[in-house]
């Protein structure tokens, strides 16, 4: 995928998706979790997930989930 593939997001925006899609699976909806803008990678990523609180039986569907999503999302430049 290329850079200019991913839509434009608010951190706003990205945090209701990801809170949206970890709510979807019933192992992650307690996993809590922040957004966070960081400088642009070769791979065109511009924000990462730190993941406060997660079961264990849930670490690798929520991984799964928020790869996804960073696949397809890149911070606004006005953000």
């Amino acid at each position: 995928m290329l850079i200019s593939d991913k839509t434009p997001a608010s951190l706003d925006e990205i945090r209701h998706r990801v809170a949206r899609a970890l709510n979807r699976n019933p192992l992650c909806r307690d996993v809590r979790f922040e957004i966070v803008a960081t400088p642009r990678t070769r791979k065109g990523g511009n924000w990462t997930i730190t993941i406060q609180s997660v079961a264990p039986d849930a670490l690798w569907e929520a991984s799964e989930i928020v790869s996804d999503i960073q696949e397809a999302y890149e911070l606004n430049a006005a953000a």
